[in-house]
């Protein structure tokens, strides 16, 4: 498959956003800090080192072809999901695929009980950060105590010259039910929405591009509370099908993982970034081959049983064109 995508002509007035869940990306060494308990040589699930390379170079393999079928080249941006800290990131994009691409990345430690949080990886020769900042969201159990999970992520920059804004998230999983926690994502949705709300307060018609794994459908409450508030566009709605989408459980499709847009992309002024199209990344490779679950993400566990995989969720992205 890569040789046939290495024949693909470089087409420089395209770039690449896309957004990628991970699946659990430890590092090997025990962090007082984290719940890396079953990430680790010695725990159940015996995360080696040959096990931890393995899957950075499965993930940078993938991210290295995310829009290159449509491209020529690597995504500009991605934004990724459950990272537990910088030192994994560094060892992911020192990986055989991504080591030639000179990306550089936006993390911030979160507060987050399972200790994964959001990162942006960026292309330095197409993307100059300007500005980057996180956010809390602010969430409470039943019995007052705060619950913490990750922080919303803001990055500011020039792609190709121009200025845009990325908000990468990671909601509240459905873990106790998807009514139950429906209010933490909820919580979330009005926090972008803040977000929005001051860069549109301090920039005159920002361009801005939210993506994340919002464990909700485009069709959620939370997905629909931000599009309808904030003029954006979501070009997932159409792609999530009863046969596709970007996640699996009982065996129904979901498509958690999203990149919604201000409607100013749609703008064709000369010299600018518009929309082109959005997909799911959902090659072969990704995939289970055989057996009931033939068509799924092939992940690296399932509960404590090595697979060997890349990742419980397929990348998405979308194409802007200059």
């Amino acid at each position: 498959m890569a040789d046939d995508l290495d024949n693909i002509p470089v087409r420089s007035d395209l770039q690449t956003i896309a957004f990628y869940n991970l699946e659990n990306l430890f590092d090997i060494e025990d962090d007082p800090n984290t719940h890396d308990n079953d990430f680790l040589p010695r725990s159940e699930k015996k995360w080696t080192p040959k096990r931890y390379k393995r899957k950075l170079r499965k993930l940078g393999f993938a991210i290295s072809n995310i829009g290159k079928k449509e491209t020529g080249k690597h995504p500009a941006i991605v934004g990724l999901a459950e990272v537990e800290n910088a030192k994994a990131i560094d060892n992911l994009i020192a990986s055989k695929h991504l080591e030639a691409i000179n990306y550089g990345y936006v993390h911030f430690d979160s507060l987050d009980e399972r200790g994964i949080d959001v990162a942006l990886l960026y292309d330095i020769d197409v993307f100059e950060v300007t500005h980057s900042e996180s956010f809390i969201v602010h969430l409470t159990r039943d019995d007052g105590e705060t619950d913490y999970t990750r922080d919303i992520l803001l990055v500011s920059g020039l792609l190709d010259g121009e200025e845009i804004h990325v908000i990468a998230n990671h909601w509240s999983s459905r873990r106790e039910g998807a009514q139950e926690t429906e209010h933490k994502r909820l919580a979330a949705a009005d926090k972008v929405i803040e977000i929005m709300n001051s860069l549109n307060s301090e920039y005159h018609t920002p361009k801005i591009v939210v993506i994340g794994d919002f464990n909700d459908d485009p069709s959620s409450k939370s997905i629909k509370q931000m599009v309808n508030s904030l003029d954006l566009f979501n070009p997932m709605e159409v792609l999530h099908t009863y046969s596709r989408g970007t996640t699996t459980y009982n065996f129904q499709w979901n498509l958690f993982d999203q990149i919604l847009f201000s409607t100013n992309f749609f703008e064709a002024t000369p010299d600018t970034l518009s929309f082109d199209k959005a997909n799911i990344f959902d090659d072969e490779f990704l995939k289970l081959l055989k057996g009931k679950y033939k068509g799924k993400p092939f992940r690296t566990f399932v509960g404590p049983k090595y697979k060997g995989g890349y990742s419980d969720h397929f990348p998405v992205y979308a194409i802007f064109k200059k």
